[in-house]
């Protein structure tokens, strides 16, 4: 799955960029979907008191709430990009907003001020309302989405790769450098999309939740193996060989 974001200030041409962009990657054949980050501690799809916010009161659980043309499903806590992903099975994800996500990024602005703010090592172009009326920025292409959403689309194209682990800097720079910098590496041409270790270290633990692997770093890995493999040697009959181990959590 590749994922890029359309990011910068309120009314810069943001959605109008995405939008655009959803629909020629449409017309190239490839399955995109959208994610819409709102800032505003109030907002809320849900109303109080109404028949879902009922059920979830009872329940504390996700809720599904279908009517005629629309299904909604409504989570009462705030997801990481990372538990939005899983959710999602096309080939590009465009994201509206999260400017320190570790995916390449179209910044929108007004003016040269607000670029000079918001640009750095992961940006591949400019667009948005700076577009209408300049064709640079630096080094950085700036194209028109509305005149030139096939160049903009093409870039995409070029520059968006396979989304990073997005990896807790605190727990993963086995690479040498986090994953947001890792972007900003890969853009510059300096590293590929394959230097990533977390991807491609050998799995010496599996971690499975309900059947889905999640990515465990490498320090994670080798504490667990090395506290796992010390205490089932230490079992009295215990043979040397695959350790599997399954937990029931009930919680």
């Amino acid at each position: 799955m590749k994922v890029f974001s359309v990011a910068g200030y309120h009314h810069t041409g943001k959605t109008a960029v995405v939008t655009s962009l959803l629909k020629e990657l449409g017309k190239r054949g490839y399955s995109v979907s959208s994610i819409k980050d709102i800032h505003n501690e109030e907002f809320s799809l849900e109303k109080p008191n109404s028949n879902s916010w009922q059920h979830w009161q009872a329940s504390g659980g996700v809720v599904f709430a279908r009517g005629k043309k629309e299904t909604y499903q409504i989570w009462h806590q705030h997801l990481s990009l990372n538990q939005m992903l899983r959710h999602l099975q096309t080939d590009y994800v465009v994201i509206e907003g999260m400017k320190t996500a570790a995916v390449p990024h179209i910044i929108c602005a007004e003016n040269s001020i607000e670029l000079d703010e918001l640009v750095d090592e992961t940006t591949f172009a400019i667009s948005g309302k700076y577009a209408n009326g300049h064709q640079k920025y630096k080094d950085l292409p700036v194209i028109n989405a509305k005149h030139e959403i096939e160049h903009l689309a093409d870039l995409v194209e070029n520059k968006v790769f396979a989304v990073l682990p997005l990896a807790d800097p605190k727990c993963c720079q086995a690479c040498g450098m986090s994953c947001y910098q890792m972007t900003g590496a890969i853009l510059r041409g300096e590293k590929r999309r394959s230097d990533c270790v977390l991807d491609n270290s050998s799995k010496q633990i599996v971690l499975k939740i309900d059947g889905r692997e999640e990515k465990v770093v490498p320090f994670v890995q080798n504490l667990l193996k090395d506290a796992i493999t010390s205490l089932v040697r230490n079992l009295k009959g215990c043979q040397h060989g695959k350790i599997e181990i399954e937990i029931q959590d009930e919680d």
